[in-house]
């Protein structure tokens, strides 16, 4: 049936520019985040039975980005220098969670809501919600060096079920945005 096809990652983000065109930016991603439903728990090693059951009761025990726990880690971070700009298109496959879409230590300077890239976006937004099947398009830009995390701020689902990724952003350091040692 339908949710079972989506819930085994068969969904996907289809783009259509608007005629009038976004602001350019440095980097551009495309991210998915699915509901993975399996009978044994997040972690476990070898093959994953899918499990029907949890399916239905809407429990799933993977939470992912484009279809692999903490998907965007160790070798696989996105990378970015300080002054630099990034686009995420992010959608929701589902077929049931809700995402509430987050990067921690930063704030979208621009967001698209539900995708709507003909209407003035939204600006300054920290947390932005995407429903089963919706998208968003967010912009932000990197001040300072850090490793900012990708996350659906249900916390439990980024760092238990796999929703987390991490944005490695290198250069100088800026004391007029953040100091670590202020007189």
């Amino acid at each position: 049936d339908v949710p079972t096809h989506i819930s085994k990652g068969m969904y996907g983000l289809i783009l259509i520019e608007p005629e009038a065109p976004l602001p350019e930016v440095d980097h551009e991603i495309y991210i998915m985040q699915g509901d993975i439903y399996t009978k044994w728990k997040p972690g476990t090693d070898g093959h994953q039975e899918f499990d029907d059951v949890a399916l239905f009761e809407e429990n799933p025990t993977y939470v992912v980005f484009n279809g692999k726990f903490h998907g965007f880690t160790g070798d696989n971070a996105l990378q970015a220098n300080v002054g630099e700009s990034m686009r995420i298109y992010f959608g929701v496959g589902g077929p049931n969670t809700i995402s509430s879409f987050h990067v921690i230590g930063e704030v979208f300077d621009r967001v698209w809501n539900q995708a709507d890239l003909v209407s003035d976006p939204m600006i300054s937004v920290q947390t932005t919600l995407v429903p089963p099947g919706g998208a968003v398009v967010m912009d932000l830009e990197f001040d300072v060096p850090a490793n900012y995390i990708l996350v659906d701020h249900a916390l439990t689902r980024a760092f238990h079920k796999g929703a987390i990724g991490i944005i490695q952003v290198t250069g100088a350091e800026d004391t007029a945005v953040y100091n670590e040692n202020p007189e």
